[in-house]
Order: C-alpha cells, then sequence, then structure tokens
C-alpha cells in the first residue's frame, strides 16, 4: 500500500489513528481466547508435529526490469541494504522482457533523463496474495512487490507460479504492461471459472526531490511519463494455460487495461482489490469485480467496477465505477475494501471507515451487500464491537502496520444463510492481538469477537487474513512475535541474518534474543460455528528479522500490509516474507516464503 502517499494527502494523523474507546471486555483482559493459551515451546514445535512445508518461492529465478524512475542511494551493508544495481552480466533467468533492448511500449514519451539507462536486478519481494486455479489445485499464482531499490520505494509488482501444489515455482517474474510508471503496487488477483488469472494493479507516478522523498504532485509536465496517466487502477490477465513469465494481456480496446485513471493533483487512488464470482448457481458466474479507493479532498471515496470475463481471457468493457454506500449515521470515508461472493451471487464487502472530521481518529468496520451483481448497494451493518488500532509502527522495529481486518464468506449455510467473518487487529492492551466476529443472518448481528493468537506472554501478533474451505473450515493466518529472536553465536542466529541488523533506531546492536522483535508466521483453524480445532499452529520453520532489507517509507520500513492465505483442496497454503537463509538467501533479502499444511478435519 501506498502510506507515504497518503500521508501526503491526509497528514500525520492517519498514521496514529485512534478508534473508538476500549471495550469493556479489553479493560477486563479482553475477549475470550476459547482453546486457551499454549506454551511457547509447544508452538515452537508444532511446525514440525504438523508436517509444515516451506518453500522460499521468490529465491528460484533472477528477475530484471528497466525502471522507469532509477534511484542512486545505497543505505548499506547495514541492514542487508545494497542499493539499486544493474541487472548481472548473465542476465534474468525468468525469460521476461527485462527492457534491455529498449524501453518498455508505456515509457516511450518520458522526459529525458527517463527512464532508468539499463535494467536492474529485482532484489526484494514485500507483501503478497496467493491464489488457487479452480481448475487445478496443484496451479497457484503468488503476487509481490518485485523491488529494484528498498532505500528508494522502487518496484512493480511480479508473480510465482507453480504447477506441482506448491513444491516449486518454475515460472516468475514482473507482471508486464505497465513499466511506464515509477511504482506499480498492492499485489491482488483472482481466478476465472476457466483458469484464467487476473491482477488488478496500482500503477502511478512520482519523481524523487534532492532529499530523496517523492513528490507525487510536479504536474503533468514535470512527471517523469507524460504520455501516462498519473495513477490507474488496472488489469494484467495471464490466460489459462500460459507456460512463460510474458504470457500475459494488458490491453483492452487498445490500450492499456484501465479500470479508472487519475491525474495527481487532489487524488490518491490505493487498497485496490478484486474478486471474481466463481460460483455454478450464481447469475452472475464470472462477473469480475474491482473496487479501490480515491483518497481526495482529504476523503477516502470507495469505488466498484466491473465486467465479464471471457474464456480466452478478455473480458467485456468495465462498468462506470461508482461510489459504495456508507451508513447515514457514520462520518464519511472508507478503504480496505475485501469483496467476496457468496454461492447465490451476493456480493460482500466490509469497508473501515474513519472520521476525517476529528483528524481521522476514530474507525468502524461497516458491511455492504449487492443483489444484482454490483448494479446497486446498500449498507447492511456496522460491526459492534469498538476497536483499538495498532500504533503507526510496532515496539521495538520500524515497519508500519498495515491493513487493520480482513474478511471471507463461507461456502457452507450456517442456519440457512452463508456465514461471514471479520477477523481485526485490537491494541487494547497494549499489544495487538487478533479478534474473530462472524454473522450467521447475512450481516444483521455478529458474535461476540474471540481471540485468535494464543501466546501466553503479551507480544504483537498482527496482519490476519481470513479464507474458508470448501467444508467450512475457517483459517486466520498472522504474522507472530512470540518468540524470541535467536541467541548470539548460534546458527540460527547467523542463518537469520542478525548481524546485520545494527541500524534500527528503536534497539541497539543486533537483535540477539530480543523478545516481540523477529517474526513467524501462523494459522489458527476454526469450524464454521467458530469452535477452534486445536492450538495456533507455526507454519513458518524459522523466525525471520523484519529490519532486513525492508523497503522505506519515510521513518518507517515496510513488510507488506498483507498477505497471501488460501485453501486449495484439504490443503492451506499461505505466502509471506522472510528474510531467513534457508540455503538459497545469503543476502537475506525479502523473500516469498510459501508454507502449506494439511487442514484439519471438523
Amino acid at each position: 500500500m501506498r502510506n507515504r502517499r497518503l500521508a501526503l494527502l491526509l497528514g500525520p494523523a492517519l498514521l496514529g489513528l485512534s478508534l473508538l474507546s476500549p471495550s469493556s471486555s479489553a479493560a477486563t483482559g479482553g475477549p475470550a481466547l476459547p482453546q486457551g493459551t499454549q506454551s511457547d515451546s509447544a508452538y515452537a514445535a508444532s511446525q514440525a508435529a504438523n508436517a509444515v512445508s516451506n518453500v522460499e518461492a521468490t529465491t528460484a529465478r533472477t528477475s530484471c526490469f528497466r525502471p522507469e524512475v532509477p534511484y542512486a542511494a545505497d543505505s548499506g551493508p547495514a541492514e542487508g541494504y545494497s542499493g539499486m544495481t544493474p541487472c548481472p552480466a548473465g542476465g534474468a533467468t525468468t525469460g521476461e522482457d527485462t527492457g534491455a533492448a529498449g524501453p518498455y511500449a508505456t515509457q516511450v514519451g518520458s522526459n529525458p533523463g527517463y527512464p532508468a539507462a539499463t535494467p536492474m536486478l529485482v532484489k526484494g519481494h514485500s507483501e503478497s496474495d496467493l491464489r488457487v486455479d479452480p481448475t487445478n489445485p496443484n496451479h497457484l499464482i503468488g503476487a509481490s512487490k518485485w523491488v529494484a531499490s528498498p532505500e528508494g520505494y522502487n518496484h512493480l509488482l511480479g508473480f510465482f507460479e507453480s504447477f506441482d501444489g506448491g513444491h516449486s515455482w518454475p515460472v516468475q517474474g514482473h507482471i508486464p504492461g505497465y513499466e511506464g510508471w515509477t511504482d506499480n503496487t498492492d499485489p491482488v488477483g483472482a481466478f476465472d471459472t476457466w483458469g484464467n488469472y487476473y491482477s488488478l494493479l496500482l500503477p502511478y507516478q512520482f519523481v524523487y526531490d534532492a532529499n530523496g522523498s517523492h513528490d507525487f504532485v510536479p504536474g503533468t509536465a514535470q512527471e517523469a511519463n507524460p504520455a501516462v496517466p498519473s495513477q490507474v487502477i488496472s488489469v494484467s490477465v495471464r490466460p489459462h494455460g500460459a507456460t512463460t513469465a510474458t504470457q500475459w494481456l494488458t490491453t483492452h480496446g487498445g490500450h492499456p487495461d484501465f479500470v479508472a485513471s487519475y491525474d495527481s493533483i487532489g487524488n490518491g487512488p490505493d487498497k485496490q482489490w478484486i474478486a471474481i464470482d466463481t460460483n455454478p448457481d450464481s447469475p452472475h458466474l464470472n462477473r469480475i469485480y474491482a473496487m479501490w479507493v480515491d483518497f481526495h479532498s482529504k476523503t477516502a471515496v470507495p469505488y466498484i467496477a466491473y465486467a465479464d470475463a471471457r474464456p480466452d481471457g478478455t473480458h467485456t468493457d468495465w462498468s462506470t465505477p461508482r461510489v459504495l454506500p456508507e451508513p447515514p449515521s457514520t462520518p464519511q470515508g472508507a478503504t480496505y475494501l475485501l469483496p467476496h461472493v457468496a454461492p447465490d451471487g451476493t456480493v460482500y464487502t466490509t469497508l473501515t471507515n474513519s472520521d476525517p472530521a476529528h483528524r481521522f481518529c476514530c474507525d468502524a468496520i461497516v458491511l455492504d451487500a449487492s443483489h444484482d451483481g454490483g448494479q446497486t448497494w446498500s449498507s447492511v451493518s456496522s460491526l459492534p464491537s469498538t476497536i483499538t488500532p495498532p500504533p503507526g509502527s510496532y515496539a521495538n522495529t520500524t515497519f508500519r502496520d498495515g491493513i487493520e481486518d480482513t474478511f471471507t464468506l463461507g461456502s457452507q449455510p450456517v442456519n440457512g444463510h452463508y456465514p461471514l467473518y471479520v477477523a481485526y487487529e485490537d491494541y487494547a492492551t497494549g499489544v495487538v492481538n487478533v479478534l474473530l466476529t462472524a454473522s450467521y443472518d447475512g450481516g444483521a448481528s455478529w458474535s461476540d469477537p474471540v481471540r485468535v493468537n494464543d501466546n501466553a506472554a503479551p507480544v504483537d501478533e498482527f496482519q490476519p487474513n481470513l479464507t474458508t474451505g470448501p467444508d467450512g473450515t475457517v483459517s486466520v493466518a498472522f504474522y507472530d512475535r512470540r518468540l524470541a529472536c535467536p541467541a548470539a553465536g548460534t546458527a540460527e542466529a547467523q542463518a537469520a541474518g542478525l548481524a546485520l541488523d545494527t541500524a534500527n533506531p528503536k534497539h541497539p546492536g543486533a537483535p540477539y534474543g530480543a523478545a516481540d522483535y523477529c517474526v513467524d508466521t501462523s494459522v489458527q483453524f476454526y469450524d464454521p460455528t467458530l469452535d477452534p480445532l486445536g492450538h495456533n499452529l507455526r507454519l513458518s520453520a524459522h523466525s525471520f528479522d523484519p529490519q532486513l532489507d525492508a523497503p522505506v517509507e519515510g521513518s518507517n520500513t515496510f513488510i507488506g500490509d498483507y498477505f497471501g492465505n488460501t485453501i486449495g483442496g484439504t490443503t492451506d497454503y499461505t505466502t509471506s516474507v522472510t528474510t531467513y537463509d534457508d540455503g538459497t538467501n545469503p543476502a537475506h533479502l525479502q523473500q516469498q516464503q510459501v508454507t502449506a499444511v494439511a487442514v484439519p478435519r471438523h
């Protein structure tokens, strides 16, 4: 996500949100934890005990592209940084178009000095999404930021693809078609029923000021590339059967596949999300729903547009974008749109509502729905729970908070309704916990929230991501900081790269043995009525240091606003950031780690 962009539009108050006052349950120790706490040692052992597989997917290939705007600063070797560097002499091993033969089509018309003179090496892979092909459960596509310069927050979006259930990821590279913008951000995708994969993109322009800060509003003539719109919501489609990195459909009607485009003055499109109706009994089968917000005049305005997918990977024209409703009793301005489609074709999305009149102090989660294929929308309800959000960045480290909540729905009815689930971060106890609530009446009412993370000692647990399986099993994956960083002098500390972590202003010296610092990935499973199926499982085999190779956003760094969680058949897959060296990541760059674990029965 583009929080540096939002800070320019909305001011610093957004980065320090405080929601409604803490709930009485939080004041007396927080919501219930149905499964009870577990010891750190039991949690640490659960990864091996449950045969969770780990693969660092993005170390498999060397990728390069020609950036629109180069950035020269090098902050290394501290924190694992090494600046933007040219593509190696041997070139990329992905088979992608690196731009070595000349500028990309969308870079033609750039101002003097742009694009970069040569292709640059992709280093880190921050933020992530993961989807399973409905025509083949062994076919997965992940997406993440493809970072050429973490110091300059300079990246396109990239993809990595598996045809064997996540064991190997032979096809990967940057997603083509939008190289003419400075950045291309926020990985999110969806498959249609024919196995075509749609990536919804956010290309946007900025130039670097002399001090390295980002200038988003230089005016069209001064932009790096005045030949393209300043910022767009757009689509690239990977057609079913594609086997090479370059096989993408990136145009519609003779131009790039824009859903919406904006100039730079007073606009900030952001936080796009996509869903495709793959329900065979739906009257709107294969309808594509694209949602995003435009931060306009200090208000986040939520939008929806739709089109219908075709078997060959093309689609109908996008509908005219329309504004999603919000309850009249709430302040206007909502973000974090997360559309999902029920088996009967009803489209639901949550919206996270801020209060701009009071400096974005107070948030509420709202539910909207459409029963006619996205043509009309209504506000169904607001979640009753009060929520205290995390601070702008976490204790001991500099990476900032991401999306606070996640939404999904179940495919098996409970009491005659498809269940709706919302998980969210809550800071009422002074550390971040993950809470979970459900609705079994179409969103009219919501259950009392339960705590998801079962750590005994208070540490930050954050960035939940929900999914459900075909039998209704609920999966909540999240980042987890309950385990201390490895001790000095151990092989685990060396593989974690802790010796590189020497420039963190919140923690002097390398974080050997540090608490509430290093990060793992966890999951908790529930049955459809939110009875827990065991305890939290550790998904990651090794903790990672979030300071290493982290993209820089002002005084904060970044590991992503969310990560991927999806179920294919009886396997739960996640993809998330790691900087651990499993033998394939000696520079401790941000890589995408894919985990797989069997979904428990209920």
